[in-house]
Parts: structure tokens; sequence; C-alpha cells
């Protein structure tokens, strides 16, 4: 069976139309998240089905996607996951969905391939938010710049965020050369926190912070949701009237992909018959749901545990230890020694660890963060020789492939620590397109049974390689 099979599995073969737009924006922290989450929750509360996808790799804003719309975030890049994966999502879910909404990525056209060849690929109308708060006429030119710079694209309109008055807004209108080629442009939305200048989503190193671990989320989605209902845009009705636009101007259509774009990678049971363990809470969040989906379709059954919440190891075959923020629960961590020993046992009898990033550092002997006046250092679980060091700066980011055994698979990295260890290197990733070079790539470590990187893979870019990763032998 193919991903591409595996995903429309059931679901019907014509080419659904659904109402959809590409929230975009000329860099990150413009208000993208916030404005697709709102978008996400006012329509949900409408009474509409929603899906919400998000361009290149995030574990974090699909978070806030998902408390929004009820449903799973899946993300989308024409690199990491290919086109047919892409197509086949957008069908499968336009099966279900009244409305498709995806959030881009950096700026509308950063990257290669960028947010903005995505949507001119599938179609998509392009939605752009951008901060107006300092702005007056520049926001026409920022505009101009937007609806020009790629010919071809299909346009939605332009949200100007954190707008301080009706006279503000005023300008911003002035500024535009072309009002009517935006719809009316619609500026007048303030997206933001409880106190001034606070934000709505709050932010910490690697992104925003992550919907689940905040009490009062959904009401930081409702307000965000009742701000936008006081604008054209949540306006805007959902079927049009007497020469009145509607969302259904917004429409799309959402075919399969054809023989001719689907690349298809082979799926074979080759975890059948084996439990995969996962650990899954706030210390190791960075799951993408289709590394799940994929690890399913290889026949894994799949036992999911929280270290912070004192789990022991499941009984399993293989481990799965994804990224997060173990740096930021250490002594629960450490302070966790039943599951520190199962996880010795485990690698003591051999059975396969595969320990992206966060999962990575968890196993390693000590984190230390230089932030303060003084650094800390807290113990870790011990398993890997290695200290981890906090940095304020990135250590590495990026899309990157990794050569394995059973092929090539392809991820990201994204971290602001480093780590000093004596581990051997068993191979090392790259950029897309390129040879390996020793400071532009991640190290692949081998210690024992465990493979540990920096290194995010999205399995099913090569489940082959996944599936020796976790033991099967093939």
């Amino acid at each position: 069976m193919s991903q591409t099979q595996l995903i429309v599995d059931g679901q019907k073969s014509g080419k659904p139309r659904r109402p959809a737009l590409l929230i975009a924006s000329t860099a990150s922290g413009q208000g993208k998240t916030t404005l697709t989450a709102a978008l996400a929750r006012l329509h949900s509360r409408q009474g509409r089905k929603v899906r919400v996808f998000k361009c290149g790799p995030d574990f974090l804003d699909p978070y806030w996607h998902e408390l929004a719309s009820g449903a799973p975030v899946h993300s989308v890049d024409l690199w990491m996951t290919g086109e047919a994966d892409i197509r086949a999502r957008l069908h499968a879910a336009a099966q279900e969905a009244d409305l498709i909404l995806m959030e881009g990525v950096m700026g509308l056209f950063d990257g290669s391939p960028s947010a903005a060849d995505l949507a001119q690929l599938l179609g998509l109308p392009v939605l752009a938010v951008v901060n107006a708060s300092a702005m007056a006429g520049t926001f026409g030119a920022v505009a101009y710049g937007l609806q020009h710079y790629q010919p071809g694209l299909r346009w939605a309109g332009l949200v100007a965020n954190r707008v301080a008055s009706s006279h503000h807004a005023e300008l911003l209108q002035q500024g535009l050369r072309d009002p009517e080629a935006w719809q009316g442009a619609l500026a007048g939305i303030t997206l933001d926190g409880p106190q001034k200048n606070a934000a709505l989503l709050p932010e910490r190193h690697l992104g925003l912070v992550a919907a689940h671990e905040l009490g009062d989320a959904m009401q930081r989605l409702d307000a965000a949701a009742d701000a936008l209902a006081r604008t054209p845009l949540g306006q805007r009705p959902w079927t049009a009237g007497a020469g009145q636009a509607s969302w259904q101007d917004w429409a799309v259509d959402f075919a399969l992909p054809s023989q001719a774009a689907a690349q298809e990678t082979a799926i074979e049971p080759w975890l059948a018959d084996r439990t995969v363990a996962v650990a899954c809470d706030a210390a190791f969040a960075f799951i993408y749901p289709a590394n799940l989906d994929c690890l399913r379709a290889m026949g894994a059954r799949l036992a999911f545990f929280s270290p912070l919440a004192g789990d022991r190891l499941p009984h399993c075959d293989a481990l799965w230890l994804p990224g997060g923020y173990p740096e930021l629960h250490a002594e629960a961590l450490q302070a966790n020694t039943g599951l520190r020993e199962d996880l010795a046992q485990h690698v003591a009898a051999g059975k396969p660890v595969w320990a992206e990033c966060g999962g990575m550092l968890a196993l390693c002997e000590s984190v230390t963060d230089t932030a303060g006046d003084t650094p800390v250092t807290q113990a870790l679980w011990g398993l890997l020789p290695g200290q981890v060091h906090m940095q304020a700066r990135l250590a590495g980011l990026g899309m990157q492939q990794l050569e394995l055994p059973g092929g090539v698979l392809r991820g990201h990295t994204f971290h602001y620590s480093r780590l000093e260890t004596s581990m051997p290197q068993a191979g090392r990733s790259s950029r897309p397109g390129a040879a390996v070079q020793a400071d532009r790539g991640e190290a692949l470590y081998r210690h024992g049974s465990v493979h540990a990187s920096y290194f995010h893979a999205w399995f099913a870019s090569c489940p082959r390689a996944v599936a020796r990763l976790l033991g099967a032998q093939i």
C-alpha cells in the first residue's frame, strides 16, 4: 500500500470543491498563527467543520489549530512531504470539511519552494496579514509588493493586524494603490492579548507555547475569534446574496494527485506484531500525526506513555523518543527513576531506540542553562555519554535529509542547544540537494541499540528506513 493510498482509502474519488485560504505574511511574528486559529475557531463555533494545515515543519502552531478546529493538523511542504502527499491529504480533508485553512511559514516568498509556490500550484487564494502597528502609507507599498512580486497568485485580501484606531485604519486604507484589487483591504483587526503589547499566543525558544500547556488556551482562541467577528472578514457571509461576495468565492477544487504527480512510496507491514512505545507529554511533544499514521500503516502497535506523569516504559519491541522540551522538565524526568531503569534494561537487551532532538537530550548525562547570572546544570537520564548546553542563538535550522541503510529520510532541524559527546558518528544529514558537510548537517549517533540525532524525520518520506531504525529485519 502506498502512503497516498493510505490517506484516501475509503474516501470518494470525486473532486470536492471547498472554500479555502492560505494565510500568509511578510515574515514571522505578524499574526499568521493567531489569525488562522481565530478563523478556525470562529467557523467551528458557527457549526462548520474546519480542517487546518501548516506549511513547513512545525510542531507547535498545529496544537493551536487542532484546539481551534477540533481536528488533527498535518504539515505540508513541497520538498519534505511532496506534492502527491499534500494533494491526497487535502482531498481527504475536503471530503469531510466545510472549510480548509492553511497557515504559511515565515514570509510568503521565503524558501524554495515557498508558500507562494504551493498556493500557486494548488490554486489557493492567499490572505495576507501584516503587523501594521508602526505603519501608515507604507502599508500600501507592502501590499503592492506582495500583490505583484509573483504573478499568477490568487489573492483573497489583506489583513492589517494591531490597528490602533479607526483613524489608523483610514490611513492604512488610503495607502493602498488599488483597494478594489484587494476586495477592500480588511484593515482594523487587533489580535493582541489582554494587556497592551501582550501576545495572545505566548512564545518561548523554539516557538509558541503549545496550547495544551495553557489552562486558558480556549479562552485565548475565543478572544481572537470575538475580535475577528467584528471585522469585515469575520462578517463575510458564507453564501452569497444578490451581488454579495461570500466565502464560496474562495472555493478550490481538491482533486486527487494524478498518476504523473504521485510518486508513491510503498508501505509494507514491516512492523507487524511489533509494539513501538512512544513518549508523549510536554517534554516529548514534537510528534507529527503523519508519523504515527505511517507507523500504524507498517503494522506497528503504538503504546503511548508520559515520563512526566511517572509512567514506566510499556512492554515494547522498540522505542521512539520524539523531540520536545526535556530541558524545561529535567528535574521531573530525572526523578522518574523507575523509567530510567526500564530504559537501561531496554537498551541492555539490544532493543532499538530512535531518539530525535529533545529525545536524544533526555538520554544524555546533563543539561546546562547559561541564561542566568550563574550556569545551572541538571542531571538527565545518563544513558548516552554527553552534556547538553543551552544557548541563546540557534544552533541548527532548516530542511535536512539523512541517508540510512533503508533509504533517504527527509526532515528538518531546529534547536538552541549543542551537544558535547564522545559518541562516534554513524552518519550525517545534509541540506536538500547538497553533499554532506560537517558544519551544515546534524550528526547521527549510534550507541549500542540507540540511534540519536538532532534531525527530525518525516517518516512517510522513507518508511523502510524508519522500519529498520525500529528493528525491522528488512
